[in-house]
C-alpha cells in the first residue's frame, strides 16, 4: 500500500507480489490523497455532467506507474493489461490513442472490455500484471 496512489476503495491491497510476478489490483484515474477525478464535472444534484476521458487516461496510467514503482517494479514491466472502460464506443478511439502514446515499445498483452459501472464515478480502470526484474 502506498499514500502515493489513491487509496483503494475496498479492502485490498494496490499489488501483490507473487514469485517474479507484481498483481495491481484494479487502479483508477482518482488523485492520490483525495477522490477527486480528473477531468470530471459534476451537475448540481452530485451526478457526472460530463468527463474528459484523455484526463482520465493520463491519470490512470500515471497511477499505475506509481503503484508499480513503489512495489519495487517499472512500468516497462507490464506485461498484461485489463482496461475497464464504462463507454467503449464513446471513449476507446481516444483511450487508444494515449495508450499507444504510453506503450511505444515492450507493449504488454492488452484486453479491454465495456462494463456499465465502476464503484467511482470513472470511466477507466486498469487490471495490471508486472514482472520484478529490471527489464524484460
Amino acid at each position: 500500500m502506498t499514500s502515493a496512489a489513491p487509496a483503494p476503495v475496498g479492502a485490498y491491497p494496490h499489488a501483490r507480489k507473487v514469485g517474479n510476478l507484481l498483481f495491481l489490483s484494479g487502479i483508477g484515474p482518482r488523485e492520490a490523497g483525495s477522490n477527486a477525478i480528473p477531468g470530471v464535472r459534476y451537475a448540481a444534484d452530485g451526478t457526472v455532467a460530463s468527463y474528459d476521458i484523455a484526463a482520465q487516461c493520463h491519470a490512470v496510467f500515471n497511477n499505475v506507474r506509481t503503484v508499480l514503482e513503489e512495489a519495487g517494479s517499472r512500468f516497462e514491466n507490464l506485461v498484461d493489461v485489463t482496461v475497464f472502460l464504462t463507454d467503449i464506443r464513446a471513449d476507446f478511439d481516444t483511450y487508444n490513442r494515449i495508450y499507444a502514446d504510453y506503450f511505444v515499445t515492450d507493449q504488454p498483452c492488452r484486453t479491454t472490455v465495456e462494463i456499465n459501472r465502476l464503484p467511482t464515478p470513472i470511466a477507466i480502470e486498469l487490471k495490471c500484471i508486472a514482472t520484478m526484474e529490471k527489464s524484460r
